[in-house]
């Protein structure tokens, strides 16, 4: 009887970052790749990202959507005290549920503005409403948690706040087989080794095969990147390039 190979279990993820200071360029995200490589080392792949405006039913839309496709949902932005801030009330759509102040969000809230002297007016209030049924993500930067509705986590905008609510989440998730990766550099230009790596591509459907062109100093090359959480394919597609591309390198007489 031949052996087969074990079928790797495959997380997937979706980003949704949400507001208008995104879609103007005012502001330049440095969340997605924070996230996308933290889930990555423990083995969830991050498949689709989406930046959509401050409007509830683009919000609704695309959490419903993203949601249903993946096993995790990451949203940032949107969840601060002022009128704009409108993520909570859309995630609350987007579930069909109720929202309103957080017991335990509006009591950490009231004892970090207590402590700092300043006042917990109707604004700030704002940071504690919750949909019904949402589980608090803790802040210990600026206190005002995310929360988290099923597979969907809702988190800040401002990295630093971003990042701490990430902390306390990794644990939470299920990771699956993780992403390997090889880089090889060749002085060839990527017409030329584009249809061997095409017909490579077919052999092994399973890894995923990029190539990116560079040129610096005066030398065109490229550089190509296999991907696959199958470790002995990837292993076995590497070598058949490195063949190949000592050919073609000998035909074209690149030392």
């Amino acid at each position: 009887m031949s052996e087969t190979k074990d079928t790797p279990v495959i997380k997937t993820a979706a980003m949704v970052v949400i507001g208008d200071e995104i879609l103007s360029g005012r502001t330049q995200d440095k969340n997605i790749a924070y996230v996308a490589t933290a889930i990555g080392e423990i083995g969830i792949q991050m498949r689709e990202v989406r930046i959509i405006p401050d409007i509830e039913q683009e919000i609704v839309d695309a959490v419903n959507y993203c949601r249903e496709k993946y096993d995790y949902v990451f949203t940032s932005g949107g969840i601060g005290p002022t009128h704009d801030d409108i993520t909570a009330d859309s995630i609350a759509a987007a579930f069909g549920v109720g929202i309103g102040y957080h017991p335990e969000a509006y009591e950490i809230l009231t004892q970090h503005y207590e402590q700092a002297g300043i006042e917990f007016n109707e604004a700030r209030k704002r940071m504690a409403r919750v949909p019904e049924g949402g589980e608090l993500i803790d802040n210990p930067v600026s206190k005002a948690p995310g929360f988290r509705m099923e597979n969907v986590f809702t988190m800040a905008g401002v990295p630093a706040v971003m990042q701490a609510m990430m902390v306390s989440i990794l644990p939470q998730l299920e990771g699956g087989a993780k992403m390997q990766n090889v880089s090889i550099q060749v002085s060839l230009p990527e017409g030329i080794v584009a249809k061997d790596l095409g017909e490579l591509q077919k052999k092994y459907p399973d890894v995923s095969m990029g190539s990116y062109p560079y040129f610096r100093a005066g030398v065109v090359g490229t550089v190509l990147v296999l991907r696959s959480v199958i470790g002995d394919d990837l292993d076995a597609a590497r070598d058949e390039l490195i063949t190949v591309l000592d050919a073609q390198e000998a035909e074209y007489n690149i030392q």
